[in-house]
């Protein structure tokens, strides 16, 4: 199977749980990893899954994967699988505005993906992060669970 991940980081945070699904995945898979701003909707083409994540500012994701998702033609992902997660912080106020991954999830959906897992959300213990303790592993299983559901 072909994964793509692409994400954005700020502080680094969302970069480690990215790294962390693709390890988590690599074994029998051909997956590949990418910054927002380093990709290109055309290599879309070939992917069988596709996951994007982005750190949470203001309940949605940051200019660079907003700049992607733009970028990404109307109803050019039919058939793609995708999933959706975020980096945020466990703060009540945040979850007023909602977070990235939701927002994610429904711009691929309304691109003709599928979604085959709920969009997701890792912690950090402020804004500028660690990533709160077992976040990794959490993220791995996240993601052995999403190859799960494909088999």
């Amino acid at each position: 199977m072909k994964v793509l991940i692409v994400y954005d980081s700020v502080y680094g945070n969302t970069e480690k749980i990215a790294r962390a699904i693709a390890e988590a995945i690599t074994a029998s898979n051909e997956v590949k990893v990418l910054r927002a701003s380093g990709a290109n909707p055309s290599q879309l083409t070939p992917v069988d899954l596709l996951i994007v994540g982005s750190p949470t500012h203001a309940g949605r994701p940051i200019p660079a994967v907003q700049d992607f998702l733009n970028k990404v033609p109307e109803l050019s992902l039919k058939g793609v699988n995708v999933a959706a997660f975020d980096t945020r912080i466990s703060k009540k106020i945040v979850g007023v505005f909602g977070y990235a991954a939701g927002r994610i999830a429904g711009n691929l959906k309304k691109k003709g993906a599928t979604l085959v897992a709920s969009p997701e959300g890792f912690f950090v213990t402020g804004g500028e992060g660690p990533l709160k303790e077992g976040e990794l592993e959490r993220a791995a299983g996240w993601a052995r669970g999403i190859l799960q559901t494909k088999k």
